[in-house]
């Protein structure tokens, strides 16, 4: 079986929309699945949709990558989007075309052909998704180095090259999963100016001329395609073979914050993809939208899910009782106090439901439940401490929730172990709770203590809330209640007396 390439494409008969050659005008900064199966798509999209007649140059970030794969397939791969969609099932395959090629800084001749875009003036954006660890001053990085090994450095060399070259400002959009990425990018930048000396009207020119944008990213992307059979049925159908093939859910959201005058840079709102990729000036609420709903019914319901015998997440969504408290938890408790428009919330809610009830993914909920007592401070409180404060009253899911926490960090604890807190479920098999050390000591520590005690150790461990919980209205009553719910009745039975 041939590999994907344009002409073993066009001898296959794919019949789908296909950019063969345009000017690239966009540097990328990481070339993994996350990146073409969500980037690369919409800039794909943008070609077809509002001609903006552009391709994407991807640069590796670290040594080993794709960049030999992605040049032997002309920089085409195929994406299938899997999931759930109002309900239904969904597998839309499309090749992408949006990429030219991949450059591997680490090869000289790979730096030079980066330097060489970077003073194009086809160039418009660059865009980055390096991981967590991605935006990082490192002192060690210096001009001289071909290249720096961190990506701040990376980019001030190009945006330096830039400048000498006399090219306009550029575009910058990070994609990395950490709080105000674009502007941690921007000051690593700056001190790499200060560090190496560079003049003062380059740093003017990064700071005035050049536009660097935080982002929020939200698709969920399993990756390639694990197994075999799958795949060789599918190079059968398809008439090639392509090892790049990438795999992401229906859902997709990119939130750029910046000047609204940037949707008419970039070529999404003219593409009509203004639902899935927009501009606002302020990216928090729609990350608390992403934290309170997305993240936030995951945290509410899978520790309790888990006790009652589920063990994936899309399993959770054909149970009745299981489906009606998140919605509950999400509806009534969670939505009517975010600070956006509550149609939208509303629709982003329902998404959650699609999207946990893919049937392509399955989504374990131990792993899930790692360091669910950070996660649940993070994501359920403080829509807990909101209702109360604009309701005067508990919401009963939320309130159940942190019950469902306690008893799955307390069931029958057998030993703490180097692994984690080694506890026993309902059902008689025995589960590993990861989370920070101090904590899985507490609840060792604890393991002998009576409900009520238990739950006043928990509430009143500031440690742990950041305050202290029995001072919010009812809630350690509740709690106790709740608990003893779960430990004698069960979760489910406990899930089902809130709705």
């Amino acid at each position: 079986m041939e590999t994907l390439n344009y002409d073993v494409l066009k001898k296959s008969g794919y019949d789908g929309y296909i950019l063969k050659d345009a000017p690239e005008k966009v540097l990328q900064f990481g070339e993994g699945n996350f990146l073409r199966a969500f980037v690369d798509y919409w800039f794909d999209l943008a070609n077809e949709k509002a001609d903006w007649n552009g391709k994407c140059v991807l640069v590796q970030p670290i040594a080993p990558g794709l960049a030999k794969m992605i040049n032997a397939q002309d920089g085409l791969y195929t994406l299938y989007l899997r999931g759930s969609e109002n309900g239904q099932k969904v597998d839309a395959k499309r090749v992408i075309s949006s990429v030219s090629r991949c450059l591997n800084p680490y090869e000289k001749e790979d730096y030079d052909k980066m330097m060489a875009v970077a003073a194009s003036d086809d160039l418009e954006i660059i865009v980055s998704n390096t991981t967590e660890a991605g935006i990082v001053y490192d002192p060690a990085c210096q001009q001289t180095d071909c290249p720096p090994s961190s990506f701040p450095a990376k980019l001030t060399q190009v945006l330096y090259h830039r400048y000498q070259a006399g090219k306009k400002g550029i575009l910058m959009l990070a994609c990395e999963l950490i709080d105000n990425n674009g502007k941690e990018l921007l000051k690593c930048v700056n001190q790499y100016i200060d560090q190496w000396g560079l003049e003062d009207g380059f740093k003017k020119y990064v700071n005035e001329e050049c536009t660097f944008c935080g982002s929020l990213v939200d698709r969920i992307v399993p990756g390639r395609i694990r197994d075999p059979q799958e795949v060789a049925a599918l190079e059968e159908k398809n008439g090639y073979a392509d090892p790049l093939t990438d795999v992401g859910e229906v859902f997709g959201v990119w939130v750029i914050e910046g000047d609204p005058k940037l949707n008419d840079v970039l070529p999404f709102r003219k593409a009509g993809l203004e639902s899935n990729v927009f501009v606002t000036t302020d990216m928090s609420p729609y990350k608390k939208r992403k934290v309170r709903i997305l993240n936030g019914a995951h945290t509410g319901f899978v520790l309790g899910a888990y006790l009652a015998g589920f063990d994936i997440v899309r399993d959770c969504m054909h149970d009745d009782t299981i489906l009606k408290f998140m919605n509950k938890m999400l509806l009534e408790e969670v939505v009517p106090i975010l600070p956006l428009d509550q149609e939208d919330c509303k629709k982003f809610a329902a998404a959650v439901q699609d999207r946990f009830n893919n049937p392509f993914v399955n989504h374990e909920l131990m792993s899930i439940s790692l360091n669910s007592t950070a996660k649940w401070r993070a994501r359920n409180m403080p829509s807990l401490l909101e209702y109360v404060e604009k309701n005067g009253k508990l919401p009963a899911c939320l309130a159940m929730g942190l019950a469902a926490y306690i008893a799955f960090y307390s069931n029958d604890i057998q030993e703490l172990t180097d692994a984690g807190l080694v506890c026993k479920r309902p059902k008689g098999n025995t589960y590993t709770v990861n989370d920070d050390r101090w904590v899985l000591e507490f609840y060792n520590a604890h393991k002998d203590d009576d409900i009520p005690t238990l739950v006043h150790a928990v509430m009143t461990n500031e440690q742990m809330w950041g305050q202290d919980l029995t001072k919010v209205l009812d809630f350690e009553e509740v709690t106790v209640k709740n608990l003893k719910m779960i430990r004698e009745k069960g979760a489910l039975a406990a899930y089902a007396s809130c709705l």
